[in-house]
């Protein structure tokens, strides 16, 4: 479901997940989970306030000189009864009412965008592309910028299922 908290939530993971997945210092409460394959898996916060994320970067990604941090991320926001958020930061302000193509081996999806991020219409296809990941080897994410640049960053889906276990554990998630 559209929703304004999805939105909201983009400058949260540059601040606190980003920092600490780029190697910068740990001024936020972020605990690392560990690596898997490609995906870093995260925890954050405490009580209703904790979340727990998994983080990558595409292995192939166009036009990366003329963009700012590019990730995909799944959250579990326990508090609010809400898992499996698939988000997309494509480093680029996206075009205004686009829509972001997601790929995952065959199966694909079309995202919503604010901004310079993309995410699912509805918690059913969120769920359905988190299962599609962790089946999956590729998932080839395209958009198009406010400039009209059209980009396809490709990602490995390697390490899912293990960060996802990691998170779904971190959060109590079954």
């Amino acid at each position: 479901m559209l929703t304004l908290a999805k939105v909201l939530r983009a400058p949260l993971f540059k601040a606190a997940g980003f920092a600490l997945l780029l190697g910068a210092p740990d001024v936020f409460a972020v605990e690392e989970l560990g690596k898997y394959g490609e995906w870093t898996a995260f925890t954050d916060g405490s009580g209703n306030g904790k979340y727990c994320y998994m983080v990558a970067q595409p292995r192939k990604v166009q036009l990366a000189n003329r963009r700012g941090d590019i990730f995909a991320i799944i959250t579990h926001w326990p508090g609010e009864k809400n898992y499996d958020e698939v988000q997309i930061e494509i480093g680029y302000p996206l075009k205004v009412e686009s829509e972001v193509d997601v790929v995952i081996d065959r199966k694909a999806w079309k995202l919503f965008t604010a901004g310079g991020n993309a995410w699912a219409y509805k918690t059913e296809e969120d769920k359905a592309m988190v299962a599609a990941m962790r089946k999956g080897i590729t998932m080839v994410v395209k958009g198009t910028s406010v400039r009209g640049n059209k980009t396809s960053d490709e990602y490995s889906l390697f390490g899912v299922t293990k960060a996802h276990q990691a998170i779904n554990k971190a959060c109590s998630v079954r």
